[in-house]
């Protein structure tokens, strides 16, 4: 839920969200550390600890950041891969159309109303983790289209291997893609990464405790440094949704090929 509904929002509302959490607790840890009242209780839970115990937090949000970062952009690298894969399939059932000595003008036919569906009602709808039935029922229809005996019998049985092994990648093209937009991200991650940042803070500021300059240096860099690092990671963590979502511009690329085909 907090995912879906931090990308929900503009880019600089997303930001200033994230930010204000960290700007809640820096300044908390910091007032405790400089107001006479609660200052001695600081100083006493923090004179004489060393950075090394600083280093213990920091180094398991790291080691997570890690893995939450590459698991994002392993999604993006996914999402690119198959977009280029689902292009590279409809040319080539196109191109086959055409080369072969047979008419096969029910399939480039069929295979231009599916990208038109998925370019003009399923992108949209992928945002939400939904797909088109539309664009479904075509590629159906498109599929008993290519499956036809009579193709084998009219082109060869190798043009008629090679069209159908294209139209079934299409087929694992599109349901890789649907899968990729209909996953949902696992608060639970980063929920976690929220709780280790906030205990660096608090590491932080009582590794500083003793010089209240120092420490609130520390907290704001540490901070800048988690806001710019979490946004980007959560830019990139469902390609097909929030400001940096991936475009349907490669499928559009394979229609406008169709089009001026001869």
């Amino acid at each position: 839920m907090f995912l879906e509904f931090w990308l929900d929002q503009p880019l600089w509302t997303g930001f200033v969200l994230l930010t204000i959490p960290f700007v809640v607790v820096s300044l908390t840890l910091w007032l405790i550390t400089v107001l006479r009242v609660t200052r001695p209780a600081m100083l006493w839970a923090g004179t004489g600890m060393v950075p090394t115990y600083f280093a213990v937090f920091s180094t398991l949000l790291a080691l997570l950041t890690g893995f939450v970062a590459n698991d994002a952009w392993e999604r993006q690298r996914a999402a690119s891969r198959v977009l280029q894969s689902e292009r590279a399939n409809a040319l080539a059932i196109h191109d086959l159309s055409l080369a072969a000595v047979s008419d096969m003008k029910t399939i480039r036919t069929g295979l231009a109303e599916y990208l038109d569906a998925v370019i003009g009602v399923e992108w949209s709808r992928m945002s939400e983790g939904a797909s088109a039935p539309e664009a479904g029922r075509r590629l159906g229809r498109l599929l008993a289209t290519i499956a036809d005996p009579k193709i084998s019998a009219e082109a060869g049985a190798a043009t008629h291997a090679a069209l159908l092994n294209a139209a079934m990648a299409l087929r694992a093209d599109r349901g890789e893609r649907l899968a990729l937009s209909a996953a949902s991200a696992d608060d639970t991650k980063w929920l976690t990464l929220l709780i280790l940042a906030a205990l660096t803070l608090a590491a932080l500021a009582l590794v500083h405790v003793e010089r209240p300059p120092a420490q609130f240096t520390a907290l704001t860099l540490f901070s800048v440094a988690m806001v710019a690092t979490l946004g980007l990671i959560a830019l990139h963590e469902r390609p097909f949704d929030g400001p940096l979502a991936k475009s349907a511009e490669p499928l559009r690329i394979a229609r406008a090929a169709m089009e001026v085909a001869p």
